[in-house]
């Protein structure tokens, strides 16, 4: 692994992550992967084990402390926070009234990272396979419309788990397979109100999901790295669909605050030549962005996109 990055990039980091978390169908881990520490984020959290706790029963702090990664981890979680309390009003302005602007620039990230992350996958029959799968792992994802399900503490908990599966990988947002899962609104209400009958069991759910899931995609990373790099290739070309732009509505419903929420849409063409420049101006931003974030990475200590 790399050399650990700087502080400010750290954060820098833990900002951008949390920004993309704020915008639904944006994925926080689509920015670890663009921002080169995925894989040590990856290796931070399955530092969380059994061992850790000898350690900490030992009173071995400072073992314990190195094996998370606390001097990355904290720093990232600041910037996450910091930019989900910042941000939340703005993102969310934009995202209500400047969607095809917002979605263009994220597009454009996207795109330009799946370029350059693609030069470190295994392009062969197997990497293409593996690729083939995650196009069509996310593009099934992005497309199910949401489903009624019940609110009982065990869905609360495998949908926790589901979801937060689901924000690791990158291109895929946890927050809209909770909304496919018919448990967004339930669990944003639960976080507003405090409601610990739901809140822990969904917890539970996400910290055992990580737990094993960062397990087995860390697996998969050090025994077939080129094959598992396509597979996340796949998964961002795939989230595509849902981060283009220009949609129209085919479904809608009221929630319970009145509010009408989209439950299903399909991509459209532009609707003017200057929504299509701006659009595409805001596409080229993105990409500059990606590529200027490469130079960037080898002064910050970073090896290559996706760690």
């Amino acid at each position: 692994m790399a050399p650990a990055p700087s502080l400010p990039y750290v954060i820098g980091c833990g900002l951008a992550m949390g920004a993309a978390d704020v915008v639904p169908g944006v994925s926080g881990g689509s920015m670890a992967f663009i921002l080169g520490i995925y894989g040590r984020l990856l290796e931070a959290i399955a530092g969380f084990d059994l061992e850790l706790l000898a350690l900490l029963r030992r009173g071995a702090w400072r073992q314990a402390a190195e094996r998370v990664q606390l001097g990355f981890l904290v720093p990232l979680l600041v910037g996450i926070g910091a930019s989900v309390l910042l941000l939340v009003r703005p993102i969310t302005w934009l995202y209500e009234h400047h969607p095809v602007l917002l979605f263009a620039f994220f597009f454009g990230l996207i795109l330009g990272s799946i370029v350059l992350i693609a030069r470190h996958a295994h392009w062969g029959a197997s990497g293409l396979v593996a690729m083939a799968a995650g196009v069509i792992g996310a593009l099934v994802l992005v497309t199910r419309v949401p489903v009624t399900m019940p609110h009982d503490a065990f869905t609360i908990f495998w949908s926790g788990a589901v979801a937060i599966m689901a924000m690791i990988l990158p291109g895929i947002s946890g927050s809209f397979l909770l909304l496919v899962l018919g448990q967004y609104q339930h669990v944003m209400e639960a976080v507003k109100g405090l409601d610990l009958a739901t809140l822990v069991p969904f917890a539970l759910g996400c910290i055992s999901g990580l737990l094993l899931f960062v397990r087995l995609l860390r697996w998969l990373l050090h025994r077939w790295h080129g094959q598992t790099v396509a597979l996340l290739v796949g998964f961002m070309v795939g989230s595509l669909w849902k981060i283009w732009p220009f949609r129209t509505v085919l479904d809608t419903t009221i929630n319970a605050k009145g509010k009408l929420v989209v439950l299903r849409d399909a991509l459209a063409a532009p609707a003017s030549p200057s929504a299509l420049a701006a659009a595409l101006l805001l596409m080229g931003i993105g990409v500059a962005l990606v590529a200027g974030l490469e130079a960037l990475q080898a002064r910050a200590g970073v090896e290559e996109m996706g760690g």
